[in-house]
């Protein structure tokens, strides 16, 4: 049996840690240390000769992506403690300036990997006709080819910048790229110390015409740029360049008595681009003069300085994944439209009145969650619509629908919430948007972050109004929905209407929500609803009754919530745990987390969706299990600082979907899974040469959902198998 199988395999023994104080700070794992784990697990991913090529180039820009975010804000936000010689220590007892040591050690070894990844990546995709050029191996033609697109579509967009007293070191924007030039003027040698910082709007690569063997063929701007510095730079000679990167913070601050709350956000996004530099990336071997102008003029330490033998900006490898070669992507997969939707004739309303349904994003497609809200835009019996929104897509179709109902007299109210990291631009455009339309915005709580995802919709039938609701676990965005895997649950269950209901008049009048029904909401009533329900299973455990919890999230590392599952473990409860990034649990310890085991899926799809299931007295799978969705994971921020939503799933289809179809699913993989050891560490599960090993993510793609079946019904549930890789 592999131990990867947490729904059939037993507990592996606990491992005694005798240096361990089960009631200090060690009994939590570091955050950012974990977090740094996860990240490793996505290059690994990049590495695996089960993912197709071009999806492991994929896997290697999100790991770049990822890393970039982790200085912007979490390393910016320790550095400042730590500058500021704040000593006070994390839950796992290490103090800000002790936590940099080591995340600058592990990221540097990350950064190195990530290097000889794209070195491994770049002589597999050679093999299979995709090249990366340099300037040294273009033919005429080429050269040809090239200065036309220089000319056209890159020389207009570029400032080149001279260094002396007359011109100032130029502001290098967060995730600024640029050339650093050392120049001398052929009429009499004088030097030249140059800037040629390169515009976001340009692409990274330049694609040439396929050669005769019909390969694709990159050339790298940098490359491009350097080959016509003489229409930049005429009457000039190229001495010596580097390339050089930086990052910046990108923790925004906003006061919290700001009168305008949009305009006080557009203020600290512009700060946001002059944040202090984190981290700056250079070429090995960047000319000592050259390197030190740079660094003295963007006040960066040497610790903060990564040289880099290869590629910076490993991010932009993302351009190379090409459509043009299918045979090297995933297969394609389309969404589901769920039968009972088609049984109804696409109506949303009436298959939501048959009874509650469940959809598994993206197996089901998230465009069920657009018609719901077009729909009720262009049905004359809809009179209000409420919607929160985190994040969304550019040209959002959602936010289309609501101000389609607006401008047709239906009372719209919108949550669009301002301090969405990385999306507050694109938010403050939907806000103004919305509000030309004519919807009422509002912005929830200044210190809080609206993160719970709910719409409703109040449709007059006959002589009552009735709600529909959905309440979601991943944000209101088309785009993401396609790889993130989240539960959109709908229903019209007048007890969950009034709860949803009650949460917008919350955020919308700061009214608290008294009586609610089937819901619990942070920072108030969701934290401590779960410490009671672990509770709950512990009190089974020790009257010798049968004690299950199972788990799903992105992140645990709420103290108050890890103790309680330590302390349930004492008890006898069993816990699996998936948890795909951020673990500060140590399982399998004697006398701590005996009973406790931890695993993470990284796969095609980015497991996303929150689940708590426990068995009630009953053990797991039961029909007798309390099910809750969630839009919260569990960590300070979410539990203790953000409005978030906990639903207690009652309907038995729903229910029976998401403990014995989801989640029996995602605890049985084999094939994505990583085991966590007591010591932090995640291990890939071994697979067996020609042994079948069960893949969630491929379970999915082929089997339906049971609360969208329709009038197939969901007499059973589909066995946990599928077609073979």
């Amino acid at each position: 049996m592999d131990t990867a199988d947490f729904l059939h395999a037993p507990l592996t023994p606990a491992i005694e840690m005798p240096d361990l104080d089960q009631t200090g700070p060690g009994r939590f794992f570091n955050r950012e240390l974990s977090w740094l784990g996860f990240n490793w697990r996505v290059l690994e991913e990049a590495e695996n000769p089960r993912v197709p090529l071009l999806e492991r180039l994929r896997f290697l820009s999100i790991s770049a992506t990822n890393l970039d975010e982790f200085y912007t804000v979490r390393v910016a936000g320790l550095r400042e403690l730590a500058q500021a010689g704040n000593t006070t220590p994390a839950a796992d007892g290490l103090t800000p300036a002790e936590q940099l040591v080591l995340i600058n050690e592990d990221a540097r070894n990350l950064m190195k990997a990530q290097q000889r990844v794209f070195n491994t990546l770049r002589t597999e995709m050679a093999a299979e006709n995709i090249t990366m050029l340099d300037k040294n191996s273009l033919a005429e033609d080429d050269r040809d080819f090239l200065r036309e697109q220089f000319l056209n579509n890159v020389f207009p967009v570029l400032s080149p910048l001279a260094i002396d007293p007359a011109h100032p070191f130029p502001f290098i924007p967060n995730t600024g790229f640029s050339l650093a030039l050392h120049l001398q003027r052929k009429a009499d040698r004088r030097p030249l110390q140059a800037l040629l910082p390169i515009p976001h709007q340009i692409d990274r690569f330049v694609a040439l015409p396929p050669d005769a063997q019909g390969a694709h063929r990159f050339l790298p701007l940098e490359e491009l740029l350097i080959l016509h510095l003489d229409s930049l730079f005429p009457g000039y000679t190229l001495k010596d360049h580097c390339a050089f990167r930086v990052l910046r913070d990108s923790d925004l601050e906003v006061e919290e008595e700001a009168e305008d709350l949009v305009r006080e956000f557009e203020t600290a996004l512009k700060r946001r681009r002059r944040g202090e530099v984190v981290r700056m990336k250079i070429s090995a071997g960047a000319p000592a003069s050259l390197k030190a102008v740079i660094m003295e003029e963007l006040h960066v330490t040497p610790d903060e300085v990564i040289e880099v033998d290869g590629m910076i900006g490993i991010a932009d490898v993302k351009e190379l994944v090409i459509d043009a070669r299918p045979d090297l992507l995933w297969p394609p997969f389309t969404p589901r439209v769920p039968e009972r939707v088609q049984d109804h004739g696409g109506d949303m309303f009436a298959a939501i009145r048959q009874k509650d349904m469940l959809l598994h994003h993206p197996y089901e497609t998230f465009d069920m969650v657009v018609r719901f809200l077009q729909q009720a835009a262009r049905d004359p019996d809809v009179v209000a619509i409420k919607q929160t929104l985190y994040r969304t897509s550019r040209n959002s179709p959602i936010v289309e629908a609501l101000c389609e109902a607006a401008e047709d007299g239906k009372s719209v109210t919108a949550l669009v919430e301002l301090k969405a990291r990385f999306d507050e631009a694109a938010n403050i455009r939907q806000s103004r948007r919305l509000e030309r339309a004519g919807a009422h915005v509002v912005y929830g709580f200044v210190d809080w972050k609206t993160h719970a995802k709910i719409s409703t919709v109040v449709r007059r039938e006959g002589d009552k109004l009735v709600t529909y609701t959905h309440y979601g676990t991943g944000n209101y965005h088309p785009i993401t929905a396609k790889i993130y895997t989240d539960l959109s649950f709908f229903t019209c269950d007048a007890a969950l209407g009034r709860d949803a209901t009650k949460v917008f008049n919350y955020l919308s009048g700061y009214a608290m929500p008294e009586g609610l029904e089937n819901l619990s909401i942070s920072p108030h009533s969701l934290k401590p609803k779960m410490i009671e329900m672990i509770g709950k299973e512990a009190e089974h455990a020790r009257a010798g009754r049968p004690a299950q919890i199972w788990i799903k999230m992105n992140s645990l590392i709420e103290p108050d919530m890890i103790d309680a599952l330590y302390d349930a473990s004492r008890a006898g409860v069993r816990i699996d745990c998936i948890i795909r990034g951020i673990c500060g649990l140590r399982p399998g310890i004697k006398g701590l987390s005996e009973t406790i085991r931890v695993k993470s899926i990284i796969g095609r799809f980015l497991e996303h969706s929150r689940i708590a299931c426990f068995g009630n007295g009953h053990g797991l799978p039961s029909k007798q299990a309390k099910v809750y969705i969630s839009s919260a994971d569990w960590m300070g921020r979410n539990l203790n600082r953000r409005v978030e939503t906990l639903v207690d799933i009652e309907n038995p289809t729903v229910k029976a979907q998401i403990v014995s179809q989801i989640m029996a699913a995602n605890l049985a993989d084999v094939a994505q899974t990583w085991v966590m050891s007591p010591d932090g560490k995640f291990e890939r599960a071994q697979l067996s040469e020609g042994k079948f090993a069960f893949n969630t993510h491929r379970f999915f793609m082929e089997n339906p959902s049971l609360s969208g079946r329709g009038s197939a019904g969901a007499k059973d549930v589909p066995k946990l198998t599928h077609t073979e890789d």
